[in-house]
């Protein structure tokens, strides 16, 4: 992590932030902020350590398999069926996608689907804005994460970020994320970069990888813009090696795939992964 976003306001920002959350889910342990052991029994910096693993390396030219492994299989339309995500579930058990991405309401449905496959569950809070309250995307998280949900994507308060509100904005995110992580759940959060310049970018994802999120990801797909290589690219520039970027947004093609993952991605969210997977090279 370097640039702007490792600032002083930033940094006290996070500190406050850690230190009104509830003691069990704090885990700044160097300011002495937190009880001995967590609910779990687990220790607490576990709360809000990233569970990010980076994926093995693409090809330069990524098999079908491959590419499959980086993708969120997603379903995101308020118009979606029983039947449109049961179809979005045999895709990705058929494809071998790392998840299915859908609303809330859809995820117990994918979850008995899912069942005893490598294909993770996961959904999506404070959607699509990021303007609803903390404690309604910590209800969101908790109730996803109890129907089965292994990832949550949040979308970050984009007003706070851009009105300088950096404590509000890094209590958001780390609420959220210890409350996915006490169940085990993956976090990305969305920070709908078209919105965004490049410090407020920079802030954000400072923020992120303080409070302990596992990805950082460009777009909701409902905004005014997708995912860029640019834009991949200074997400990855500003973050370490314990975030993972994920792109999502616009992305069709087999080639739009393996661009993105040329620029830094290390998932891509996206509607057409039945045809990104069936546009790769035949081996």
């Amino acid at each position: 992590m370097n640039t702007s976003g490792g600032s002083r306001p930033v940094q006290e920002a996070v500190r406050r932030a850690l230190a009104a959350l509830p003691l069990e889910h704090c885990m700044d342990c160097r300011d002495e902020l937190c009880a001995p052991t967590c609910p779990l029994g687990r220790p607490q910096d576990e709360w809000l350590r990233p569970r990010f693993t980076p994926p093995p390396e693409p090809a330069e030219e990524p098999s079908a398999e491959e590419i499959a492994r980086f993708i969120d299989h997603t379903k995101l339309s308020p118009d979606a069926t029983h039947e449109a995500i049961r179809r979005l579930c045999d895709e990705a058990r058929r494809y071998g996608f790392a998840a299915v991405c859908v609303n809330p309401v859809w995820v117990p449905l994918c979850a008995e689907a899912l069942a005893h496959t490598n294909v993770a569950v996961c959904t999506v809070v404070g959607f699509p804005l990021g303007a609803h309250r903390t404690e309604t995307k910590v209800h969101e998280a908790e109730l996803a994460c109890h129907d089965g949900a292994s990832e949550v994507d949040m979308v970050i308060n984009v007003g706070a970020l851009k009105g300088g509100d950096l404590e509000t904005v890094a209590a958001d995110v780390a609420a959220v994320t210890a409350t996915a992580h006490a169940h085990g759940a993956l976090v990305k959060v969305i920070l709908e970069v078209a919105l965004l310049d490049e410090d407020e970018i920079a802030q954000a994802c400072a923020i992120c990888e303080a409070v302990g999120a596992d990805y950082v990801k460009t777009s909701t797909g409902f905004g005014p813009g997708g995912a860029t290589p640019q834009n991949v690219a200074l997400l990855r520039h500003h973050v370490g090696p314990t975030v993972g970027v994920k792109a999502a947004g616009g992305i069709k093609s087999y080639r739009d795939a393996v661009t993105m993952l040329r620029a830094g991605a290390s998932r891509l969210g996206a509607s057409a992964g039945v045809a990104i997977v069936e546009g790769a090279p035949s081996t």
